[in-house]
């Protein structure tokens, strides 16, 4: 008898504990749903409509029309024009001139895969048989958006990383003043991304201070505006964005390196190890754990590129530092087509969570 009660009344506290918890669960779950789920929902409807900001008319259906803009791409062989005798036709700077795309790409034309489409990149000219190919994408802008993102994570990702990684080797040695560095490097991290922007991009322009700096070394310099360049607009942005970030990382890198025993180093001198043994195997293999979570935290970082390029560049020049996410604020807020720019959003969604997994499962032989 006394058992069945024990049970009973075990019964009854599980009972209340679980009332308890979802009672407090509640209102973050309520929080969760409302400011999360139900917007990602909303937005993944939106990216199957025609839907536009203060339209009077109501969102329509179209399907996968959005995507297919996005996505869709296809390549087409342009032939040299000829003259009578039958060379090719050239310009004034002597390039071979090659018949119009858009006889291939309006309405009506003979190639209804291009129709709609524009030209991204040309590519394997032959100039003895006259030819050359043509990318074309439905959104061209959409692709100069995704190389950059990648172009962006590429060089940040590694940079960022190993730059972090070195000042933090350095402020954990016994430097003097090591604490006044750890501050300052840290300093640009804890100030706004967008105050940062506005200050660079005084830094870069024509008469700012980085040219200044350069004519006072070499006096035969001529200035560049950084940001309206398009072979120089996307590096400045990486500089700026690596000298603003990598005092973060840094400290995340400090705190790994000061939970690695010194014990081990101890018993690696004793063993006559070199510095660099020291690091191989002692100290890289006690950061495994900090290396996954920097690598994901500044891998996301970069995917999102988007303040320091509306600040700076506001995509241009040329689109040559739009990224995805500024691309998915132009069109659903800038020209007012919300639907297309909830279907950029789950393409940049879907780039993320690929990169996601496959940083993941590089990274399971680490943990292993």
């Amino acid at each position: 008898m006394s058992k069945v009660l024990h049970k009973r009344n075990l019964s009854s506290i599980r009972s209340g504990e679980s009332r308890t918890a979802w009672g407090l669960a509640i209102p973050a779950l309520a929080l969760i749903v409302s400011f999360i789920v139900l917007p990602v929902v909303v937005g993944l409807g939106l990216g199957f409509t025609n839907a536009q900001l203060l339209s009077p008319t109501a969102p329509e259906f179209t399907g996968l029309s959005n995507f297919r803009t996005l996505l869709g791409v296809a390549t087409t062989t342009l032939n040299a024009e000829k003259n009578p005798d039958g060379t090719f036709v050239k310009d004034e700077n002597g390039q071979i001139v090659y018949e119009n795309l858009r006889d291939r790409t309006r309405e009506g034309s003979k190639y209804p895969n291009l129709i709609g489409k524009s030209e991204v990149k040309r590519f394997s000219e032959n100039k003895e048989e006259g030819t050359i190919k043509v990318l074309l994408a439905g959104d061209p802008s959409f692709w100069r958006s995704f190389t950059n993102t990648v172009f962006f994570a590429l060089v940040v990702v590694p940079i960022q990383g190993g730059f972090a990684l070195l000042l933090a080797l350095l402020v954990n040695s016994r430097l003097k003043g090591r604490n006044f560095f750890r501050t300052i490097y840290f300093i640009p991290t804890v100030t706004s991304m967008v105050v940062i922007s506005m200050l660079w991009r005084f830094i870069y322009q024509n008469d700012g201070l980085l040219n200044k700096s350069i004519a006072n070394i070499n006096s035969d310099y001529k200035p560049i505006d950084w940001l309206s360049n398009p072979k120089t607009a996307m590096y400045a942005i990486i500089f700026m964005s690596i000298w603003q970030a990598v005092g973060y990382h840094m400290i995340i890198w400090l705190g790994g390196l000061q939970t690695i025993p010194a014990e081990l180093y101890e018993a690696v001198k004793m063993d006559g190890a070199t510095a660099w043994h020291e690091f191989k195997y002692v100290t890289l293999p006690g950061l495994r754990h900090t290396f996954i979570f920097i690598l994901i935290t500044i891998t996301i970082a970069a995917l999102g590129l988007f303040v320091q390029v509306s600040i700076l560049t506001n995509g241009g020049p040329l689109d040559a530092t739009t990224t995805l996410v500024h691309q998915a604020f132009t069109k659903g807020y800038g020209r007012q087509q919300i639907g297309y720019g909830s279907a950029i959003s789950f393409v940049f969604f879907g780039l993320v969570l690929a990169i996601s997994l496959i940083q993941r499962a590089l990274t399971q032989k680490l943990e292993d």
